[in-house]
């Protein structure tokens, strides 16, 4: 799997950026002004995307994938 294969949009960037800092849905939820709903539909396509089994293995794989960046 590769990066270039890989398109996210702005929302899914955001939450998965929340995520990465370990927002809960319910913060994410209340920062981004979306339901919950909204924030289980975006992981869901997170988790596809980067064919992760769970939010942790979704992490490591953006990282590897250069969808998430180690702030200096």
């Amino acid at each position: 799997m590769s990066n270039s294969k890989i398109f996210l949009t702005t929302r899914e960037r955001e939450v998965l950026n929340m995520l990465s800092q370990g927002s809960s849905s319910r913060d994410i939820s209340a920062q981004l002004y979306i339901s919950s709903n909204t924030v289980e539909y975006h992981r869901k396509q997170l988790l596809r995307k980067t064919a992760s089994r769970n939010v942790a293995h979704l992490i490591s794989n953006a990282y590897k994938l250069r969808l998430l960046r180690v702030d200096d």
